[in-house]
C-alpha cells in the first residue's frame, strides 16, 4: 500500500542517487501568473524516471537481484532501470518500441543494459516484456503502475513543497500516470489545498478519457511526437489515484508543445522533450485556471533527439509565425523576382528559401508560381507582407 512514509524512504534512500533538481522562476515565459519550472530535465539520465526505477530496485532481495530484471519503456525509463541495474550489478533487459529515439536506445546500452527492439508502440514493448518476464523469471520493472515506482516519483513531490511551499497549483505530464499519481499523493497528504493538474498529449489521450468515462480507457493508436507519454492504456493503480488526488487533467496539441519547447529553449535556456514540455504547454495556452497563481510546471524530461528537435523547432517557428511560407502567382518577365525581394526586404523579413515552378499545368502559359519560405517576427508582420504583396498586384496563391 502506497504511503507517505514510503515516499519519504524513497526520499532517503535517492540521496545516493539522484539530484534533487532546480526550481527556476520562468519570469519570461507567462505574465500571466508566477510561472516555476521543476527541472527533471536536468536531472541523471535526464528524465525523473531515474527516481522510481532505482528505488524499485533498491528493495529488491538478492534472490529477486540475481535473476535480474526486465523492464519495458519508450526511452526514459529504460534509462533510469539501466542505470540502477548497473548501479547493484543486476542483469538487465529492457523492451523499446522500435519507433523510440535511436539516442534514448544508445542511451540505454550505455548502462550496460540489453535492449530488445520491439515492432510498435510502448504498449507492444510492455506485453512482449511480459513474454520475456516469464521465461527468464527476472523481476519485471513496470514504469508507472507499481507502487514502489510511484513513491519514487513521488519524491518530486516534497522536493517541490521544499523549494516553493506557497505554490498554489503544479501542472505535470501524464502517460500512464506513474509521475502524477506519485506527485499528487505526496502534495495533497501534505497540502490539501494545492491544485494538482495533468496534462496528456491530444494524440495520446488514455488517462484523459479513463477520467472523463469513469473507467480505464483503451486507446486504438497513439500519434505524437511526445514519446515519453504516448500511452495506449494508463495503469489500474495511477488511475485510482489520479481519481482520488488529480484536480484536473487536459490535453494539448503537439504544435503547442513544439511550442512550449521553443518557448523553453529560446526563454529559459533549457532543452526539454515532447513529453516534458506538455505541462508549460498547458500553461502558455490557458488550459487551467492559474491566472495570478503561483504555478509550478514539471519538465519530466530532456531526451529529445536532435532530428526531431530541428522539426520541432521549425514547427514552433511557424505556430509564433516566425517561419513563414506562401506561395505568389506573377507574370514570367524579368525583374519580378527582385520586385518582390525588394518589398520583402523593405518591410524587414528575410528570404531563407526561393522556389521558382514555371511548369504548373494550372498557371498561364506567360506566368508561374514563386514559392517563399521567410523568417517573420509574428503573424501580424506575414499579415503585412501579404498585404503590400497585394498592393503592388501580386496574387497570394497560398
Amino acid at each position: 500500500m502506497l504511503t507517505l512514509d514510503k515516499v519519504y524512504h524513497a526520499s532517503y534512500v535517492l540521496k545516493e542517487a539522484i539530484r534533487p533538481t532546480d526550481m527556476i522562476k520562468a519570469t519570461n515565459l507567462s505574465a500571466d501568473c508566477d510561472l516555476y519550472l521543476k527541472t527533471e530535465n536536468l536531472q541523471v539520465t535526464g528524465a525523473f524516471k531515474a527516481r522510481g526505477a532505482y528505488y524499485k530496485i533498491s528493495q529488491l532481495t538478492e534472490e529477486e537481484r540475481a535473476k535480474g530484471v526486465i523492464a519495458c519503456s519508450a526511452g526514459n525509463h529504460a534509462q533510469g532501470v539501466a542505470r540502477a541495474a548497473q548501479k547493484y550489478g543486476i542483469k538487465s533487459l529492457i523492451c523499446m518500441p522500435d519507433g523510440a529515439p535511436i539516442s534514448k536506445v544508445e542511451a540505454t546500452k550505455s548502462y550496460g543494459a540489453e535492449v530488445c527492439l520491439v515492432e510498435g508502440t510502448y504498449d507492444d514493448a510492455h506485453d512482449k516484456a511480459v513474454e520475456l518476464q516469464k521465461e527468464t523469471g527476472a523481476t519485471f520493472i513496470h514504469p508507472f503502475d507499481d507502487e514502489m515506482v510511484i513513491a519514487g516519483q513521488g519524491t518530486i513531490g516534497l522536493e517541490i513543497l521544499e523549494q516553493l511551499p506557497d505554490v498554489d497549483a503544479i501542472i505535470v505530464p501524464i502517460g500512464g500516470g506513474g509521475l502524477i499519481s506519485g506527485v499528487a499523493f505526496a502534495v495533497k497528504a501534505l497540502n490539501p489545498g494545492i491544485k494538482v493538474y495533468g496534462v496528456q498529449s491530444a494524440g495520446a489521450p488514455s488517462m484523459y478519457l479513463s477520467m472523463a468515462h469513469n473507467q480505464i480507457e483503451t486507446l486504438d493508436k497513439v500519434n505524437t511526437f511526445a514519446d515519453g507519454i504516448a500511452v495506449k492504456t494508463p495503469g489500474e493503480l495511477t488511475f485510482e489515484l489520479c481519481r482520488k488526488y488529480v484536480d484536473e487533467i487536459m490535453t494539448v496539441t503537439d504544435d503547442e508543445v513544439a511550442t512550449a519547447i521553443l518557448s523553453l529553449i529560446e526563454k529559459q535556456k533549457l532543452i526539454s522533450e515532447g513529453a516534458g514540455a506538455v505541462s508549460v504547454a498547458a500553461a502558455l495556452f490557458d488550459k487551467f485556471p492559474i491566472k495570478g497563481k503561483k504555478v509550478c510546471c514539471l519538465v519530466s524530461g530532456g531526451n529529445i533527439d536532435v532530428t526531431i528537435l530541428s522539426r520541432v523547432i521549425d514547427r514552433g517557428l511557424q505556430k509564433t509565425g516566425r517561419l513563414s511560407e506562401f506561395t505568389i502567382a506573377l507574370t514570367d518577365k524579368p525583374g519580378e523576382l527582385q520586385t518582390v525581394a525588394k518589398i520583402i526586404s523593405r518591410l524587414g523579413a528575410n528570404v531563407v528559401a526561393v522556389s521558382h515552378d514555371r511548369a504548373d499545368l494550372n498557371t498561364d502559359i506567360n506566368s508561374c508560381y514563386l514559392r517563399l519560405s521567410l523568417e517573420t517576427r509574428n503573424h501580424e508582420h506575414i499579415q503585412k507582407i501579404k498585404d503590400e504583396l497585394a498592393r503592388h498586384g501580386y496574387r497570394i496563391v497560398s
